[in-house]
């Protein structure tokens, strides 16, 4: 029974990764189409597979539907460097407000070229940097 439950946890795993992947991607594509406000949203969903993919890993049971984070970061004790801290902060920040924009042309206003840009580059350090967590690694 134990190996079995080890299989499907590493394939949840291997497929919460693969999703924050193609999310990655995804907010990469809509870089170049200039949806900027989906490049955020993907930008955070993507960060959140890879921490849910984290959070079963560590806590041994399935990853809660939540969208915080902090919290995900914080369940799997996650000593972020400044930097990453900072990107997961402003990501966690804008969650709400690219998924439920109050006032969309204002949002679209607020996130230009260059603004959203940095968040790409900043979002892509981060998961590179969490991708490097050994716990992600199960063989």
């Amino acid at each position: 029974m134990r190996c079995f439950k080890f299989k499907a946890v590493k394939k949840h795993v291997s497929n919460w990764i693969k999703s924050s992947n193609y999310d990655l991607k995804t907010a990469e594509y809509m870089f170049k189409t200039q949806r900027y406000i989906y490049v955020l949203f993907m930008c955070h969903l993507s960060v959140e597979k890879l921490l849910k993919g984290l959070y079963e890993v560590v806590l041994e049971k399935v990853a809660p539907k939540t969208h915080n984070l902090i919290y995900l970061s914080k369940a799997v004790v996650l000593k972020l460097p400044e930097k990453h801290l900072e990107t997961l902060e402003s990501l966690n920040d804008l969650s709400i407000v690219t998924r439920y924009p109050e006032d969309i042309d204002a949002l679209v206003k607020a996130f230009k070229k260059e603004r959203v840009e940095r968040y790409l580059k900043r979002t892509k350090e981060l998961i590179k940097w969490l991708k490097k967590d050994k716990r992600l690694k199960i063989s």
